[in-house]
This record gives structure tokens, C-alpha cells and sequence, in this order.
């Protein structure tokens, strides 16, 4: 070689590539150097992105590490990360928030899905049209080679995130995906899983901050030498499902700073981001609020007159709109706050209660002898002006909604410190 071939070499390698393809190994001496071979030749044939494998042994304990660092002397844009504890996630996480690639992805050491797929993964990442991007084999046009029992599994475990956490993508846990880099280190934090889970909790993460999910028809052949303990994974999803539940429902995920961090701003100015969702739900909510406070007003009329019925109907479905509107409209969950909500809603309950109370008084100094469908008549009106009103002012209530429910709770930080200790322990090989 050409001291000037030499020094272009070196210059390449110098600089960050556009890809960096993580491989996640325990134990995995016999089948690494096929693997790793294999896909660097598929790189350096024609893909038309520069791209760096890397390696992430996690706390293996035959050769695979000593295999591993052969294969980065042997070979250009190989490179080896070394973790003292176990976890696939974990060793996805330190891989990721260590590269400096545009894009970070990762592939299971089988190759289990045809290399031919990995361009249609990366490209929309690498163009800046998606954020995430997923290999699925569930879709129709996937070909898939497996046995019935791993395929039962497998979709009976995606028909459960559709049903608990109202997952969008189609299949969690294909060991073939890419992310933006920029993207990866805003969600990493928030990700508590450092196994299999990883993955499930990633996407749930991306697709509640509204991250655009890009996702691959691929072809797939089970390996049928694989080391996963489905009982002992199944068992572990379960629980990552129940956590990442509660966490969603309680608030305990700080999810509009999310959304700032990863620019999901407004498309159109002037209209908030989920206003128009915001509305439909206020919508429904204000409808049950209204048949509700006809009923009770009904009932009450008799025995209350008038003004006394408008008084009671008004107040007790107003303290049960704002409940729904808080929960429900606006996405706010827990206790936090919850008795100043109240206070707030009630001023604005005020506020109806003057337009209709005026509406009734205006009426019957009119025409006193009105019948209550006529009185019912004049008060639903006076309710869709106040309905206005309330969107409004339950906006305002709620601006700050999103500071109240992004506390992250303690043990999201115990989780992060102990994966730091874990990272600290990393040994790069670099050649």
C-alpha cells in the first residue's frame, strides 16, 4: 500500500460514518466470525453509506470477546465495546449513546433477516423523513420462516401492546432496527429496560412523543440455535408491560419535554399540538356533561325551582367535567394538583353559571308562565356559550399541565445510575 492510499485510509477512518450497525453477543464464539465476515463484506460491496460495525459483548464468558478483537484487527470499521454486566438493552444503550454515527442500528448475531433489508431500514433515517425505523415480520408481504410455537408467541405478545399500550407498529421484538442518533440519545434516558424489553419500551416511548415509526417487510429464518428462555422472557415483558402501564397512567414519564426535546412542534402556527384531538374529546365529554345536567335539572326543578335546579345541576357536573376534561382531554393523571384543577374549574363554572342564571332571569322576566322544555330550550343554549368559555379557560388551566406529571420518578434515576456503572466498566478496542 501507498503511503498516500495509507494516509486516505486513515483519513476515512477518522471520520464518523453514517452508520454504525451494533451486534449484541453473549457467547457467541462459534458464530461471530461468520457473522461479522458476512456483513462487512455486504457493507464494502456497493451499500451506499459509510458505515462501522460494532461489536457490544455483554459480560460473555467463553471467547467471544477474544474473537471479537480478532475480527477488529483483522478488519476495517470494526470495532469492540465490552460490558462487565449481561442485558441486550444494556448493551444497545451504551453502544448507541457512544457512537457518533447519524445513524445507530442493530441486527441479532444469527442474521436471521436478509442484509437486502437493511438499506430500506436506514434510508428514511439517513433522509430525515423518520426517526425510528422497525423490521417486521408480521406484516403480509414479510416472508417468514419459523416454527408455530414462536409464531403464536410472537403475535399474541404484539396483539398485547395493542391492546395495553395502544402500540401503533406491528412487531416489538425483531431483532432488526436503526434509529436516529440524535433521537436515541433523547429517549435513552427514559428507557428503564436493560434486556428484552429494551426494545418494546424504546417504541412505546417514540410513538407516545409522536416520532414517526418507519417499518420493513422483511424476510426472516428462525435460528434454531437460539439462547432466548422464552418462559423467563415472557415473564420479564409481562412485567415491563405492567410498569410502563402504570408509568403512562400516572404521569410518571415526562413526556411533553419529550416532545420539546425531539422538536414535534405544531405543524400549522397558531394551532397547538393535539388541540384538534383536545377538542373531540372535549366534545364528548361536554355531551355527557349536558344530558347529565338535563336529567338532574329535571329532577331537581320541582323541588328547587328554577334557579335553585340550574344552581345544583350546574355544580355537580361541573366538578365531575373538570375530573373527566383533566383526565381524559387533557391527559393529566394523579393527585398532583388535583384540588387546584378543581378550584379553577370552579371558577369557570362560575362564569356558566352567571350566563344561565342571567338566561333564566331574562326569560321569566319575559314570559313567566315558560315551560321547562322552554327553560331547557334557553339553558342549553346558554350552555354551548359556556362551553366555549370552558375549552378556553380549561386550556389555561391545564398549560402548565404538562410540568405537573413530568416528575421522573426515583426509580428511573436509581435505574440510570446503576446502567452508568455499568457503561463505566466498558473497554473499547478500537482499531
Amino acid at each position: 500500500m501507498t503511503q498516500t492510499e495509507a494516509e486516505q485510509k486513515a483519513m476515512q477512518s477518522s471520520r464518523a460514518p453514517v452508520l454504525d450497525v451494533v451486534i449484541p453477543v453473549y457467547n457467541e464464539e462459534v458464530d461471530l466470525g461468520l457473522c461479522v465476515r458476512r456483513l462487512h463484506a455486504y457493507l464494502r460491496a456497493g451499500f451506499p453509506f459509510t458505515a462501522r460495525i460494532t461489536i457490544a459483548d455483554n459480560a460473555s464468558t467463553d471467547a467471544t470477546l477474544a474473537v471479537a478483537e480478532l475480527l477488529a484487527a483483522e478488519l476495517d470499521g470494526v470495532e469492540v465495546l465490552h460490558l462487565d454486566a449481561k442485558g441486550r438493552g444494556r448493551a444497545l444503550r451504551a453502544a448507541w449513546e457512544a457512537s457518533d454515527a447519524a445513524v445507530v442500528a442493530y441486527m441479532d448475531v444469527d442474521l436471521s433477516t436478509d442484509l437486502d433489508a437493511l438499506l430500506p431500514l436506514v434510508a428514511p433515517l439517513v433522509s430525515g423523513h423518520s426517526d425510528l425505523a422497525i423490521g417486521t415480520r408480521l406484516d403480509a408481504s414479510a416472508r417468514v420462516v419459523r416454527g408455530p410455537k414462536r409464531e403464536i408467541i410472537s403475535r399474541c405478545y404484539n396483539l398485547l401492546l395493542k391492546t395495553t399500550l395502544r402500540a401503533g407498529f406491528s412487531d416489538a421484538q425483531c431483532g432488526f432496527k436503526a434509529v436516529r442518533t440524535e433521537v436515541a440519545r433523547e429517549l435513552l434516558p427514559l428507557v428503564r429496560d436493560g434486556e428484552w424489553f429494551f426494545d418494546t419500551e424504546l417504541l412505546v416511548l417514540a410513538e407516545r412523543a409522536g416520532l414517526r415509526i418507519h417499518e420493513v417487510p422483511v424476510d426472516w429464518i428462525d435460528d434454531p440455535d437460539s439462547r432466548v428462555d422464552i418462559v423467563d422472557t415472557a415473564r420479564k415483558d409481562l412485567r415491563g408491560i405492567w410498569r410502563l402501564t402504570r408509568a403512562l397512567t400516572t404521569g410518571a414519564l415526562p413526556l411533553d419535554e419529550l416532545r420539546a426535546a425531539v422538536g414535534r412542534e405544531p405543524l400549522v402556527a397558531g394551532v397547538p399540538l393535539g388541540m384538534v384531538g383536545q377538542l373531540v374529546r372535549f366534545a364528548i365529554v361536554g355531551v355527557s356533561s349536558t344530558l347529565a345536567y338535563i336529567v338532574l335539572y329535571l329532577l331537581l326543578q320541582p323541588l328547587l325551582g328554577s334557579q335553585g335546579a340550574n344552581l345544583i345541576s350546574l355544580l355537580v357536573t361541573a366538578v365531575g367535567n373538570t375530573a373527566a376534561n383533566r383526565a381524559f382531554t387533557f391527559g393529566v393523571r394523579g393527585r398532583g394538583n388535583a384540588m387546584s384543577h378543581q378550584f379553577q374549574g370552579l371558577a369557570i363554572f362560575a362564569f356558566g353559571l352567571a350566563i344561565t342564571s342571567g338566561s333564566l332571569f331574562a326569560l321569566h322576566r319575559w314570559a313567566p308562565d315558560a315551560p321547562v322544555a322552554v327553560e331547557l330550550t334557553v339553558l342549553v343554549t346558554a350552555n354551548l356559550v359556556a362551553t366555549l368559555a370552558r375549552f378556553v379557560g380549561l386550556r389555561w388551566v391545564f398549560r402548565h399541565a404538562g410540568g405537573d406529571r413530568t416528575s421522573v420518578s426515583p426509580v428511573f434515576v436509581a435505574t440510570d445510575n446503576a446502567d452508568s456503572a455499568a457503561r463505566a466498566h466498558a473497554v473499547e478496542v478500537r482499531r
